[in-house]
């Protein structure tokens, strides 16, 4: 497996929406790699979050990539919107649709109309195993195992769901691995060990007293674990 820089995603699911715009550049200060955006349709998952009007909203004063994960039912009917809106990482879950293919092609051409790059990303549920994605697992950039059931923040950690990043790992060895749910400094070694590089983190961030010192300490934990020896 090559070597892959730690990524930090702070997921905006648990700042205080009320002051958006200063909770976005504060955590961009303190380090954040990426922004993660949680968008729910309250049919996917009971919780209903944001649209693309306001992830173009973000887009217009963000300075790092945003991280757009759907949990909606049907995302053939609406990635080209969100790639429209200004999502710079696309995710969607193969549970919720039976055509995966065609919302990758989908986004694709919704980026190259746009003359833009997106990667695609694939999610899967706690209780989804790896060979779900044999058929498009070479048509996507990240594979996000999620590690709680998507829908609420501040759930706890699933770790049996992490043993599926070796499945994933041995269906494309180059893809990106990013892991959801209850991440923590306390245990984001044990993702980072299977091999993940990308980590979500919403409560450890954003209800740390200092958001610097949350992210720098995920990052410094993912890569003293990171299987591969390093990671910058």
């Amino acid at each position: 497996m090559s070597e892959k820089k730690i990524i930090i995603s702070p997921s905006l699911l648990s700042c205080d929406f009320a002051r958006l715009k200063d909770e976005v550049e504060a955590v961009e200060k303190a380090g954040a790699d990426w922004l993660h955006v949680d968008v729910m349709d309250g049919h996917f998952v009971n919780n209903l979050t944001i649209g693309p009007p306001i992830v173009a909203a973000i887009k217009k004063y963000s300075t790092v990539p945003l991280d757009v994960h759907l949990m909606i039912s049907e995302p053939l009917r609406y990635v080209e919107r969100f790639v429209e809106a200004g999502s710079d990482i696309l995710t969607f879950h193969i549970e919720a649709d039976f055509n995966p293919g065609g919302v990758i092609d989908m986004i694709n051409k919704a980026a190259a109309r746009l003359n833009r790059h997106v990667d695609v990303g694939i999610s899967l549920n706690p209780d989804t195993p790896a060979h779900t994605l044999h058929e498009v697992i070479g048509l996507v950039d990240m594979v996000l195992v999620m590690t709680v059931y998507p829908g609420f923040g501040g759930q706890s950690f699933i770790e049996r769901a992490i043993d599926k990043i070796t499945d994933v790992i041995s269906l494309s060895p180059e893809v990106d691995i990013q892991v959801d749910g209850g991440i923590t400094p306390e245990n984001i070694h044990v993702p980072a060990l299977k091999g993940a590089s990308a980590f979500v983190a919403g409560t450890a961030v954003f209800k740390s007293p200092d958001y610097a010192t949350a992210i720098a300490a995920l990052r410094r934990n993912a890569k003293k674990s990171y299987r591969g020896g390093f990671a910058g």
